[in-house]
């Protein structure tokens, strides 16, 4: 990569986003190594370390940090300036940076994107997969998919998905050997399938509720991990109770392969919400990108409650 002070700038720029010069550069098509010096020279221009860097990780430095969220809108607007001056008129172009749970992706973003990127072919989406809590707006995302709960008050919220309940649920195998438990304390005499949080990195205490009354109970088991896939691959297995949103677990219920427990106190969430800042000016890409989830995830809602009514 030759160096200009603007390929440099954007070269820092991929690898803040993604913390990792690896990304940064299959997104930029480059070698890492061509990267890495790219860096190293607006460093030197600029007299200032602009990124930590270990053999596991890269971090922003202060300097590093305020010229990433100073320089980085204006650079993403310049280059979307740049994508819609060849664009027709009607067509929208642009970029969307998306950050989602795992548990939003079949959901959401696989019912969502194939009729986006259909409906805006000029329009490109980054869709990051992860548990972690981000800041969208430090971090550089457009928007971000959580539970209710999780997204923080000055943010706009688009509703995607109907409520659900978190549920509790073991294999038939696993139950006549360990018993059915009965009530919330019981899951303490129980072998429980653990999340530990990747931003806390707690063991998550699993809810219940019923009526007016909650409980929060700190689980234990031989098991833990925060990937939902290996947790229910594991209940299946009959190596535990697992507890998951209904709507992940409802395949293995209509096969048997897990049966519900505890199901008076499932704990029930308003559900799966787009959000993004209420300040920020909402760009022509990201807009159509709301209008499509609202309008993909309303009809499957529409569908789904006709179904069970």
């Amino acid at each position: 990569m030759a160096f200009t002070p603007l390929n440099a700038l954007n070269a820092f720029l991929a690898v803040a986003r993604h913390r990792s010069f690896a990304a940064a550069a299959s997104e930029l098509a480059i070698s890492p190594s061509a990267l890495s010096q790219s860096v190293r020279q607006l460093e030197a221009r600029l007299g200032v370390a602009l990124l930590s860097r270990t053999t596991r990780s890269v971090a922003l430095t202060e300097a590093g940090r305020r010229l990433f969220e100073q320089a980085g809108p204006a650079v993403e607007q310049a280059l979307e300036a740049l994508t819609s001056a060849s664009a027709q008129a009607d067509e929208v172009t642009g970029k969307v940076r998306l950050t989602v749970p795992e548990i939003a992706v079949p959901f959401v973003i696989t019912p969502v994107l194939p009729r986006f990127v259909a409906s805006h072919p000029k329009v490109e989406v980054e869709v990051q997969v992860e548990n972690l809590r981000r800041d969208i707006v430090a971090e550089g995302f457009d928007a971000g998919v959580r539970l209710e709960e999780f997204i923080e008050r000055d943010m706009v919220q688009v509703r995607l998905t109907q409520a659900f309940r978190f549920v509790i649920a073991g294999a038939p195998s696993y139950l006549k050997r360990r018993g059915v438990p009965e009530s919330p304390k019981d899951l303490l005499a129980h072998e429980c399938i653990t999340y530990r949080s990747p931003t806390t990195r707690a063991l998550y205490a699993w809810e219940l509720e019923r009526g007016k009354k909650s409980w929060r109970i700190p689980v234990h088991g031989s098991i833990t991990t925060n990937d939902e896939r290996v947790m229910l691959a594991m209940a299946e297995a009959g190596l535990g109770l697992v507890y998951a949103f209904e709507p992940a677990v409802m395949p293995l219920l209509k096969r048997g392969s897990l049966r519900l427990v505890l199901e008076p106190f499932a704990a029930a969430v308003p559900g799966l919400f787009l959000y993004f800042p209420s300040r920020a000016q909402v760009s022509p890409a990201l807009r159509a990108f709301i209008d499509t989830a609202r309008e993909v995830t309303t009809s499957l809602r529409t569908r789904t409650q006709k179904s069970e009514a």
